[in-house]
């Protein structure tokens, strides 16, 4: 047995399609996958190379929240922002040194500054000489204080503001290490060297005043902000992590002579059998070989009702076995299973950047620039215009402003919410490509469907055989299925399994031809065959009228009904059906409710077509479309002013699920079509796309609510604290309080956007 470097299954090399390539031969379990290899080759023979931990270029990758093109092997500070890395999602056990280091020195710099602050507070309580200390002596106290507080707790953040200009990155720990450098430099000249300072810095008493509080209490809530919002980003990834701690970690694998054998999940090789017992997790993607069970899928689809499974039935790993017992053989193992591949797209995803990110990045690129010139201005009105000590308050209202400004509110608007928000989707079976599916997603007014495999089930079945009159069925059949055999069409399929399951034994075609959208035609043995449409039949005989109206009847019952010819004479109709998807009433209705149009295309005749709509309730049915055309039926309803989505799930659907403003595949179907959508249903259930949707909105709400705190915020407690209220109600905003907002800020955007693991979708 070998394995299909396409599609990853197990096949027999006797009995299996074959192709020499690179001086190698690989087989293939369809004609299907044989087409796929060829297109890209490439592609699926890196895919197929084992992926051991050290291969798995997101094992051990750390990134920036703020700026996820940033990617160390190892945790940091972001060069850009100073903000600390965090892991890509599944890249192991998540790193919290960071949030340990920065919980150490926030409860040291708490203890400190207790004192420093209930001092500082004193004199507004009507308490002159706080702990009986004179004023030189209190001086000393609070450098005694403060010092550790804003040369060890703080170390991080100017080893962050040297970072910046380095870097030549200004950001939020220039703005603290400005802030708070300045304000303890002064505060230390006042104590040592007060000689220096004129009398415009000198208060009642002839000292200089001191803000060693102020600097060691805007540290401990910076601090105390760190450690609040690394707490919450750790959070966002919750979802990811979720999945992950389902896989099980060992196997009970079944050797040659049938004797059991408890593995590491490591250790299991494709090919291997496997028992499930009742209660246990599958511990990879396979097909069951013995038993029967209903499994719990919802970690991958979000659907709560147990999935039966039997002899033939393909199951993923991390899914919960029910009572039953199942022995299954590894299909995919490793990287390669379904749960790894949702992990990996999820964090590249994470990674990408919303349209909507663009005003920020563009705001946040002159934000610090901006609040130092406002900063060195506030100080100029303040040192030239304000009341004695002129130079202080000059200081005091620059460090306020310096403190209280917070870019790290508004970088992190966006890029948080999407994280959050894809998380969630991958635990509904909804997998977004990039940011921009998410937010495009939003706009979607109109969902162009195809037919086979998105409302079907994409398991056609030969259902109905007509013949000519004087036509022994036996023999067409033979003919007929020999033909199709050689074609990779999901209906050719149908009638081959048809015929065989008769017990015919199907003979070799030559010749063979494939008119794309119309049909196929070769030589079986002596005889010409050709299968198609009533347009492709007719260039070689005329179709009876009896023929011609039992075809239309059966397309009246959505069935898909072609003509075959022998010999250049029509002798049959053959009709196959696919069964329509038993969820799919339910998308249908949920989408239209939705506010969504659903329109439909197929390359079936448009009696087939129209019938399949009639019983969905859909509201545009466009039949007889050619693979090629598909993607021009998307440009003229976008050029209506349509919002498109498509949804497809073949290689001849991957050029209209590019063109679509969004475009949906099914993870039930190929590659190529998954390749080039932005968004991809685990399961292929359309009721997922209505779930998108609604994730889609509420992700958008939840991004314009965190650009509004963020700039709000901003907008508001800048000028606060350069000063503005007091000419007016004599208001100034201490330091301290500036340094508590500035912890918040960014704080409430993380929080927020943590309620989106909450939206009902």
């Amino acid at each position: 047995m070998v394995t299909d470097p396409v599609c990853g299954m197990t096949v027999d090399p006797a009995t299996a399609a074959s192709l020499e390539h690179g001086g190698q031969t690989y087989h293939f379990c369809s004609p299907h996958c044989v087409k796929a290899f060829k297109a890209d080759p490439a592609k699926y023979l890196a895919k197929s190379v084992p992926k051991t931990a050290a291969a798995n270029p997101q094992t051990g990758r750390y990134t920036c929240p703020m700026h996820p093109e940033v990617v160390q092997d190892a945790p940091g500070s972001c060069p850009k922002c100073g903000m600390a890395l965090v892991p890509v999602a599944g890249a192991g056990a998540e790193d919290d040194s960071e949030l340990r280091a920065m919980t150490r020195r926030f409860r040291v710099s708490a203890v400190l500054s207790a004192p420093l602050l209930f001092i500082a507070m004193a004199p507004y309580f009507g308490v002159a000489t706080p702990l009986g200390l004179a004023p030189h002596v209190r001086m000393y106290v609070e450098f005694a204080l403060g010092t550790p507080v804003v040369v060890w707790g703080a170390w991080p953040f100017f080893v962050k503001f040297a970072g910046s200009l380095v870097n030549r990155s200004p950001n939020m720990y220039t703005l603290i290490g400005l802030g708070v450098g300045l304000a303890y430099l002064f505060s230390l000249a006042a104590v040592f060297a007060p000689e220096m300072f004129p009398r415009a810095f000198r208060e009642e008493g002839g000292q200089v005043g001191t803000y060693f509080e102020a600097a060691a209490i805007i540290v401990t809530l910076v601090l105390l902000g760190e450690v609040l919002q690394l707490r919450a980003l750790g959070e966002t990834s919750q979802a990811i992590r979720k999945l992950l701690a389902l896989a099980p970690n060992t196997a009970l694998r079944i050797d040659a002579e049938g004797r059991e054998q408890e593995v590491s999940l490591n250790a299991v090789q494709v090919g291997d059998r496997l028992r499930v017992r009742p209660g246990e997790k599958i511990p990879v993607d396979g097909s069951c070989l013995e038993g029967s069970s209903n499994v719990d899928e919802s970690m991958i689809t979000g659907e709560p009702v147990p999935v039966p499974k039997k002899a033939g039935d393909r199951v993923t790993a991390a899914t919960i076995n029910g009572r039953g017992a199942l022995i299954i053989r590894a299909e995919r193992v490793g990287a390669d299973t379904l749960l790894a591949q949702i992990v990996h797209m999820v964090a590249q995803a994470q990674r990408t950047r919303a349209p909507v990110q663009r005003l920020a990045d563009l705001i946040a690129a002159y934000f610090v620039q901006t609040v130092i010139a406002i900063a060195v201005l506030t100080a100029l009105v303040w040192g030239t215009f304000g009341p004695e000590p002129r130079l202080a308050f000059a200081l005091v209202n620059a460090v306020a402003v310096l403190i209280i400004a917070c870019p790290c509110a508004v970088g992190l608007a966006t890029p948080i919410s999407i994280t959050v928000s894809m998380g969630q989707g991958a635990l509904n079976g909804i997998l977004f490509r990039n940011a921009e599916a998410v937010e495009k997603l939003r706009d979607v007014d109109t969902l162009v469907v195809d037919k086979t495999g998105t409302l079907t089930l994409g398991n056609p079945q030969l259902v109905d055989v007509v013949m000519r009159e004087g036509v022994r069925e036996t023999e067409a059949l033979v003919l007929i299925a020999s033909l199709e055999r050689a074609s990779e069409h999901p209906l050719a399929q149908a009638i081959v399994k048809g015929v065989e399951a008769r017990g015919l034994a199907l003979q070799a075609v030559a010749d063979f031809e494939s008119v794309t959208g119309q049909g196929v035609r070769g030589n079986v043995g002596t005889r010409s065959v050709a299968v198609g449409s009533r347009r492709f039949i007719e260039t070689l005989d005329a179709v009876s009228p009896e023929l011609g109206q039992r075809a239309d009847a059966l397309r009246g019952e959505g069935k898909t009904a072609m003509y075959a010819a022998i010999d250049g004479r029509v002798a049959a109709v053959i009709a196959v059906a696919d069964p329509i998807k038993p969820t799919t009433p339910e998308a249908v209705k949920m989408l239209q409710a939705a506010g969504v149009r659903v329109v439909m295309l197929s390359g079936d005749s448009k009696k087939t077509a129209e019938a399949v709509g009639r019983q969905l309730g859909i509201d545009e049915v466009i039949g007889e479309v050619l693979p090629e055309q598909k993607a021009q039926k998307i440009k003229s309803l976008q050029a209506s002013g349509r919002e498109v989505a498509m949804a497809g799930d073949g290689i001849n659907d991957a050029p209209a699920l590019a063109q679509a403003n969004v475009g949906i595949a099914m993870g039930t179907g190929t590659d190529v079509a998954i390749e080039s959508a932005g968004v991809t249903l685990v399961k292929g259930d359309l009721r997922g796309i209505a779930k998108a949707i609604r994730l889609s909105h509420a992700t958008m709400r939840n991004v314009k609510q965190n650009l509004f705190f963020a700039f709000a915020y901003n907008a508001l407690g800048v000028p606060i604290a350069a000063g503005v209220l007091y000419p007016a109600f004599g208001l100034l905003l201490s330091p301290i309080f500036a340094g508590a907002a500035m912890a918040m800020s960014s704080v409430s955007v993380v929080t927020n956007a943590l309620r989106l693991r909450r939206a009902r979708i």
